[in-house]
């Protein structure tokens, strides 16, 4: 290993022993039982419940996956993704949060989002809390899987080491300082990593627009690529088994495509995925008062603008910066390392090494997350509620530590298994855990009518037409090659609608805990 490698590899092992510090720390403040690991006893103020709540939503797709396809095929895609995550951040922040912190805590002290529709819906069966832990399950495994895969690709790429190894480091890491402190510590390690990962993106913009010249040398680098900086256009790189084809070191596209109007709706379905994201609606819940939840949007609003609007500049950049320089970017998967590359260039090793860990920040920042929510809807939901009502809280707590393994192991499998784009194993994950909670969300918080069989039948109907039109019918291709999300989100609210008139009313004793939600401030 180069002198330069040891340097920036000093950098990351800074950056990972304070977090696992943070972990300690947070467990040495006491984890007394299940509200406090799992919901940090809703003490969450502003900056930390909008900073991590947009960290944990993120991903190593904000560092890797977003730039990556803005490298690829240039503004079409990136942008409207981009934007579609904007407008759903506000609306979330300004639509869902205040009710459902208030709803939660009178839905019997509800501790996650399965809990909250098994107590809303008075569902004494628990069948509801038993297929929302599920489904959490399917699709959280997938998501870890990506963050897992993240780390891979950033050690393997930076040290020349084994992709096996460095995502089995990087699993034990986050895994360390999880079981440690719980939602406190995952809480507080997201603030710093926000933190960090939108100052990485930020310096890291800053210097590559200076070294392209402006906005002129990299509208003038850009020119010869058809559709590349069209909002309303797709760049097609001349690709042969998913690798873009060159000459003379120049990267060849063919004529570009339309982004027509379906295409741009079907991709900016992306922002409803956030009325179902488990990750960020437990922020939500965690808040300690209600009267923080304005400051708490402003702070994600802004966060997530200057993220975003970083990240898909960094890859239209780079690819002005990089073309004809570069030949480990000529894939989809590959082009997603535009942000190591350009952060080698222009750093010195040992700051370098800080930038870099914005990655790890992202990946960490959300695999976090979907580890103790998963590792929540199990031992909470599943173990205690289901097989073992009287279990102690410390039971509930190791219950919650075994799964959190097991969903780590089955992580670092998902990483392994094969060396897809980040962008497109989110997108999936996105897209299921989006419509089979998010129209759900929306009824149980805004319509009182809303009934216990259309809650089970809209979350089923929106989790399985993910599953079929991914793999089934988007391969029809035409109007069917939309993202899964739009369809399946919109067959769930269909759902539920219909069922809910056509079964009986839902008693006044939940109609009444409805008002109360409707009314109240904590």
């Amino acid at each position: 290993m180069g002198s330069e490698n040891i340097q920036r590899l000093i950098g990351i092992g800074a950056y990972l022993v304070t977090i696992i510090i943070i972990g300690i720390w947070c467990a040495r403040r006491g984890n007394s039982g299940p509200e406090d690991y799992f919901l940090a006893k809703r003490s969450f103020g502003p900056w930390l419940a909008a900073i991590s709540a947009e960290a944990s939503d993120m991903s190593g797709w904000l560092l890797m996956g977003l730039p990556g396809v803005a490298y690829f095929t240039g503004y079409g895609e990136a942008f409207w993704t981009a934007l579609g995550l904007f407008i759903g951040t506000w609306v979330n922040w300004a639509l869902v949060a205040k009710r459902l912190r208030s709803y939660s805590q009178i839905a019997n002290n509800a501790i996650t989002l399965p809990e909250f529709f098994s107590n809303r819906y008075h569902d004494k069966k628990r069948i509801l809390l038993a297929i929302a832990a599920l489904i959490s399950l399917i699709f959280f495994s997938i998501y870890v899987g990506a963050q897992f895969l993240t780390f891979g690709k950033l050690f393997s790429y930076f040290f020349n080491a084994g992709m096996a190894a460095m995502v089995i480091l990087g699993a034990a890491i986050v895994m360390i300082y999880t079981l440690l402190g719980g939602f406190l510590a995952v809480g507080m390690t997201d603030l710093m990593q926000g933190l960090l990962m939108v100052g990485a993106l930020i310096l890291l913009l800053l210097f590559s627009f200076l070294y392209a010249g402006g906005a002129g040398g990299i509208a003038a680098s850009l020119s010869d690529f058809p559709r590349f900086t069209d909002f309303f256009g797709i760049a097609t790189p001349e690709v042969i088994n998913g690798v873009q084809q060159t000459a003379n070191g120049v990267p060849l596209f063919g004529p570009g495509a339309d982004y027509g109007f379906l295409t741009i709706v079907s991709t900016m379905a992306w922002g409803l995925g956030y009325f179902g994201m488990p990750q960020v609606l437990v922020r939500f819940m965690a808040i300690r008062k209600t009267a923080m939840i304005r400051p708490s949007r402003n702070i994600a609003v802004i966060w997530c603008f200057l993220a975003q609007t970083a990240a898909v500049l960094i890859g239209i950049i780079g690819r002005a910066i990089l073309s004809g320089q570069s030949d480990q970017l000529l894939s989809a998967a590959s082009a997603e390392n535009v942000f190591i590359i350009l952060s080698i260039r222009f750093f010195p090793p040992l700051l370098s090494g800080v930038v870099i860990s914005g990655i790890l920040a992202a990946s960490m920042s959300s695999s976090d997350s979907y580890m103790l929510i998963v590792a929540s809807s199990l031992a909470n939901d599943i173990y205690k509620d289901i097989f073992r009502k009287k279990a102690t809280n410390a039971e509930v707590m190791w219950a919650a530590r075994i799964t959190m393994l097991a969903v780590t192991l089955f992580g670092v499998v998902i990483a392994l298994s094969g060396n897809q784009s980040i962008f497109r194993v989110v997108s999936y994950a996105w897209a299921g855990l989006g419509a089979a909670f998010g129209p759900l969300v929306l009824f149980s918080l805004f319509w009182k009518r809303t009934t216990f069989p259309a809650a089970v039948a809209g979350m089923l109907a929106g989790g399985i037409l993910v599953i079929l039109w991914k793999n089934v019918i988007a391969k029809a291709g035409g109007v069917f090659a939309v993202y899964e999300l739009l369809p399946a989100f919109i067959l769930s609210c269909v759902v539920i609608w219909i069922v809910s008139l056509v079964t009986a009313k839902p008693s006044k004793k939940i109609e009444e805990e409805f008002e109360d939600a409707r009314l109240a401030e904590f």
